[in-house]
């Protein structure tokens, strides 16, 4: 559940005041404002090409905003170095390539690196870390094995193992459960809330199943054609009419059997 403290403005984490972003010639986020708060467990939907990526990019410190300012915990993210933003933020990219044969253990300790004094050594508190990292994505058995002979599936577990080694205080996931199947798209999204619910840890999610949404996360945000049009919990997000004007669907909403969160059905 959402942390009491997530709903006063002053505990805001990560916010955008008045962002507007793109690529060379086109605008893909325009006068965007939004607050991420302490704790929080929230998925960012929308369809291709509505943002989310970008918003994502943006709230990493990857890429500048074209008109207003990104801020972390108050302070612009503009000019903070990436090593004290890595301190904070951790990102899971839908894909990473790995170029070398680094073992599935060494990958995830690559989220180590923010911690670590130039040219430090493991210390066993690291390797403490990245066991812990390893067990959490159901990775000890593979730990030895090659990233790069992973399945789709596998590898992202890896990242997000590595993200998780990084002890950030917020995290931003594009696309997470993209190559994973249904037991690991629940399992993953489960560890992410065990840490919420005991660390605090702030999440922001680009997640397209509607359904997976509702059940796991807190606070929806919905982007349209680079805005935000509806942000709020499942049951004030997902409505029928909100869902055709975003995703140009028909659809039925009906409450889950056991949570009462909606769930969406296409209708034929």
């Amino acid at each position: 559940m959402m942390h009491p403290a997530a709903a006063t403005s002053g505990d805001a984490v990560l916010s955008l005041h008045g962002v507007s972003a793109g690529y060379a010639d086109r605008t893909v986020l325009r006068a965007l404002s939004l607050a991420l708060q302490v704790g929080e467990m929230v998925a960012l939907l929308g369809r291709n090409g509505a943002g989310k990526s970008t918003l994502i990019r943006l709230m990493s410190g990857v890429l500048a905003p074209w008109q207003g300012e990104v801020q972390l915990r108050g302070a612009p993210l503009a000019g903070q170095s990436r090593r004290r933003i890595a301190r904070h933020i951790a990102v899971v990219p839908q894909e990473l390539q790995i170029p070398f044969a680094f073992s599935v253990r060494e990958v995830v300790a690559m989220g180590r690196t923010a911690h670590t004094a130039f040219l430090g050594g493991e210390t066993a508190r690291d390797r403490q870390i990245v066991e812990r990292a390893l067990a959490q994505l159901d990775l000890t058995s593979l730990a030895e094995r090659a990233f790069n002979s992973l399945s789709g599936g596998e590898r992202q577990r890896a990242v997000l193992a590595m993200a998780l080694a990084q002890e950030p205080d917020i995290l931003l996931l594009d696309e997470p459960t993209v190559h994973l199947d249904l037991s690991h798209q629940v399992a993953a999204l489960r560890v992410l809330r065990a840490l919420n619910a005991s660390q605090g840890l702030t999440v922001l999610a680009a997640i397209h199943d509607l359904n997976l949404a509702a059940l796991l996360f807190d606070r929806l945000i919905m982007l349209h054609e680079g805005r935000v049009v509806a942000d709020g919990p499942p049951a004030t997000v997902l409505t029928a009419p909100t869902i055709h004007a975003v995703y140009d669907a028909e659809v039925a909403i009906q409450a889950h059997p056991t949570t009462g969160v909606p769930q969406v059905m296409l209708l034929p």
